[in-house]
């Protein structure tokens, strides 16, 4: 008995010996089309000069003059266009302007507008561009109900994008219930789901136009007074925001708005020092709680709940710190030289900068208006205009006729690229280079 079993035992020994050794086969890994983008854009970014990534955080209201030249001179992120950038122009002459912008940009801008209907209408108050203008949401809603919600937004759509324009900062997800609150008219509704579905509504249709949206004024403006003159305090209850003014930005985020617009109210059960624009508790809210990975932006840093907080300069500043991607602005000639200092003097993480230019560069991507792909550097072209400063066999400069708080910026001519670089002390070091200013490029 014993014998057999030890014979078993040989023979089964044997047996698996002469078996050949299990091979393991290693499947070649696969990444997703979005862990594909995800490393395009931070090498992309990686081979951007910090100039460049700076730039890219400013959403800069168009300035009256030199606005070509300003958006090489800084790399801005995009324009927003108010009132006086349409009144009495053209449709052509619109076209023509924004093209101009997107000519000059390196990378392409975000063109932004406040269009929200009723009180704020830069574009479709101008009756070349629109018969009459947009009605308010509420007006829109009562006229003809849901149906005539959904068609407002596409003609929106329709007329901002045959002009050029990308970007619709709205739809205003406020709630009030107060009549004579700065931000009723404004407002669609008090009642919460039906804000609900109006903010569904407008970012699903506008995203199916590749039409950017805002949701604002995030953490929700409720019945506070006016921040344009003047700072504003918000005591309510924390719970009340989670019942009813955080609700539409949810919903939002759900329909697949790409940005968030941040209002100027202090609003003390989040942040009892801070505006909630420079609030790094509001921002950690919108990231931690909403898991929100867009762009959240600023509002206009020039507004007087802004400047009578703080300075303008120191305003940029902590906006960048607090986690704003994009810095709406009015001044970029004295914001964009701080937050640049702060970024090179370690103040700001370069990485935070890189993060805040993937999301802005992702949304670009999502409005079809930039490709990793096809992107193409454009060269550096002198300006013409400018007068020529030095001229000699060896030193050749030119002096950009622009002035701004760090005194002159100065440009190398290509064809002169063999030439002395003539290096000029700034305030905010530039470099110079054979190929230009790297500011100016």
């Amino acid at each position: 008995m014993v014998f057999v079993m030890t014979a078993c035992a040989e023979n089964s020994s044997q047996s698996e010996k002469s078996q050949p050794a299990e091979q393991t086969t290693v499947q070649p890994t696969t990444m997703s089309a979005e862990e594909i983008n995800d490393r395009k854009l931070d090498k992309f970014i990686s081979d951007m000069t910090l100039e460049e990534k700076v730039g890219q955080m400013f959403f800069v209201r168009c300035p009256d003059e030199d606005a070509v030249q300003q958006v090489s001179e800084y790399n801005i992120g995009g324009y927003i266009l108010f009132g006086r950038d349409f009144d009495g122009k053209t449709k052509d002459e619109v076209v023509d302007d924004i093209h101009s912008y997107q000519n000059e940009a390196d990378i392409p801008l975000l063109i932004g507008v406040d269009e929200e209907g009723g009180t704020v209408v830069r574009v479709s108050s101008n009756p070349n561009l629109r018969e009459t203008p947009f009605l308010s949401p509420k007006d829109t809603y009562a006229d003809g109900g849901w149906d005539a919600v959904k068609q407002d937004a596409e003609e929106k759509a329709d007329l901002l994008l045959s002009l050029g324009i990308n970007v619709n900062l709205a739809p205003v997800c406020d709630m009030t219930s107060d009549e004579y609150g700065f931000m009723y008219d404004r407002s669609f509704s008090s009642d919460v789901d039906m804000e609900n579905r109006y903010v569904r509504t407008v970012v699903e249709t506008s995203k199916s136009k590749k039409l950017g949206t805002v949701l604002k004024h995030f953490p929700g403006y409720g019945n506070n007074s006016d921040t344009h003159t003047g700072i504003a305090y918000d005591d309510r209850d924390y719970s009340e925001f989670e019942n009813t003014d955080f609700k539409p930005f949810y919903q939002g985020i759900e329909s697949g708005a790409d940005c968030i617009l941040v209002s100027h109210n202090i609003v003390n059960c989040m942040d009892s020092e801070y505006p909630a624009s420079l609030s790094q508790k509001v921002h950690d809210i919108l990231r931690n709680e909403f898991k929100f990975d867009g762009v959240i932006m600023t509002d206009d840093l020039i507004m007087d709940a802004i400047t009578d907080f703080t300075g303008d300069e120191a305003a940029a500043v902590t906006a960048a710190k607090c986690g704003n991607d994009l810095l709406c602005c009015s001044s970029v000639n004295t914001q964009y030289p701080a937050v640049l200092e702060a970024v090179q003097n370690g103040e700001i993480p370069e990485a935070q900068v890189d993060a805040s230019v993937k999301r802005i560069l992702k949304w670009k991507q999502n409005l079809g208006i930039f490709s990793i792909d096809t992107y193409q550097k454009k060269s550096n072209q002198p300006n013409q205009r400018i007068p020529l400063e030095v001229r000699s066999e060896k030193l050749i400069a030119v002096r950009c006729g622009r002035e701004d708080s760090l005194n002159r910026l100065y440009h190398i001519l290509p064809e002169y690229a063999t030439a002395k670089i003539l290096t000029v002390k700034h305030k905010t070091p530039r470099r110079l280079s054979s190929s230009g200013c790297s500011v100016c490029k």
